[in-house]
């Protein structure tokens, strides 16, 4: 197989281990990534880039369910890593399996398209020099959590408005009225932070949001859940629904809009501050947002109220500049891709960690970036129906969820690891 040439674009958490994955197959490889060191998202700076972590991020499943299969957490790491525990822990994985040879940073991909002959002609552009390649496979793994999507309400804001993306730390908002738009992980977290240095903080919610605690019965919640993999998900979520409002109650107890979906119909937000700081007056719950006027923010129930600063924690957009719109777009709509990785038509092409579980990314792109792997050497065989299957789990996601650009890309973390790995013992 010395005559296949793989690109790999990304070095984050799922780059590397496509990387390390395609290389165990003595595949030649070549990684392209903007960075200067392997981490992706959880390379923290102060300036805005790629990563969208800030100064006090976790992540917000255990470390026991986010780890590689092929290299586990040191022991001393936090039940909930922090983002310099994860940066440590990818940079010791491509070190630990000698990726750094493989991987050209500070390096943009500009475009990638198909020649005559099937095989990807790639340019990359590093230190505004460009430069074509061509390779016979292409692994995409540039993340989905790095272009911001903003909302858009009537007038104009005159403070700072900004989006979570841009959001570093905590202390340039200090004796700040601060607003926090979105009910999810991130908005929850900037909420937190910024309530312990301003003058005030508001949350904005449009609709109900289920907030679990990282701890059940102390152990975390997602270590706890994860004993009930052997009931059916309806079911499982119906338990999981009733333990959350034994443990935290009603949204009504906090001032915060209640909760019309069922439970695993959104993305959960995992926060053990965020009811704690509301009932303590430290971060104050508002509705949804009707315009703004000037510094002022109205509210849909007639609130109006004065802000510094306006933060939105409102999502990202599913985008691969890389790609020309009319050939391949996955912002909006459905994302029909067999186990979120193989298109329909095209065969050289994989998609690693292009996914949202119920939990944590990297142990299902660990599997995914196997099955790339033993795609490409040929010990596992793309299916001849695989335009059908990729229709079929289109249409049957494994929950059923709101209708929002978040949900597109949904899975359930267990039984997602258990179909890579069902395909996975099919290897020749």
């Amino acid at each position: 197989m010395k005559e296949k040439h793989v690109c790999i674009i990304g070095a984050g958490p799922s780059g590397i281990t496509a990387l390390k994955n395609i290389l165990d197959e003595n595949l030649n490889a070549t990684c392209f990534d903007f960075n200067s060191d392997v981490g992706g998202n959880w390379i923290y700076s102060e300036k805005e880039g790629h990563s969208s972590v800030f100064e006090t991020t976790h992540i917000i499943s255990s470390k026991s369910l986010s780890q590689y299969e092929d290299f586990p957490f040191d022991e001393y790491v936090s039940d909930y890593p922090s983002h310099d525990e994860l940066r440590v822990y990818f940079q010791k994985y491509a070190k630990h399996f000698d990726l750094y040879p493989h991987i050209e940073f500070n390096t943009l991909v500009v475009s990638c398209e198909l020649n005559n002959e099937e095989h990807w002609e790639v340019v990359t552009e590093q230190n505004g020099v460009k430069k074509n390649h061509c390779f016979t496979d292409l692994i995409v793994c540039n993340g989905h959590h790095w272009k911001p999507k903003y909302p858009n309400y009537p007038g104009e804001f005159e403070g700072k408005l900004l989006h979570s993306h841009q959001f570093k730390k905590a202390a340039p908002f200090r004796d700040q009225k601060v607003l926090v738009i979105g009910g999810g992980n991130s908005a929850c977290d900037v909420a937190v932070e910024t309530s312990r240095v301003s003058t005030k903080t508001a949350i904005s919610w449009r609709r109900g949001y289920r907030i679990l605690p990282k701890f059940i019965m102390g152990k975390p919640s997602d270590v706890v859940a994860s004993s009930m993999t052997a009931l059916p998900i309806a079911f499982r979520n119906f338990v999981a629904g009733i333990l959350v409002r034994l443990a935290i109650g009603p949204n009504s107890w906090y001032g915060l809009p209640k909760i019309t979906h069922k439970f695993g119909a959104t993305h959960p937000t995992i926060n053990s501050e965020l009811l704690y700081k509301i009932r303590h007056g430290k971060v104050q719950p508002r509705g949804d947002i009707d315009r703004f006027e000037g510094q002022y923010v109205v509210f849909k129930n007639g609130v109006k109220e004065m802000y510094d600063a306006v933060i939105a924690c409102t999502g990202y957009i599913l985008s691969h500049p890389f790609f020309d719109k009319n050939f391949i777009d996955y912002s909006k709509g459905e994302v029909p891709l067999y186990l979120k990785m193989f298109h329909p038509e095209i065969r050289n092409i994989y998609f690693v960690g292009m996914f949202q579980p119920l939990g944590c990314i990297w142990p299902g792109a660990e599997q995914q970036s196997k099955l790339a792997a033993a795609a490409i050497t040929g010990k596992w065989r793309i299916p001849k129906n695989i335009k059908s299957l990729c229709e079929k789990e289109a249409q049957n996601p494994h929950m059923k969820q709101i209708q929002t650009s978040r949900h597109t890309i949904t899975v359930d973390f267990h039984k997602f690891l258990r179909a890579l790995k069902k395909q996975l013992k099919t290897v020749s």
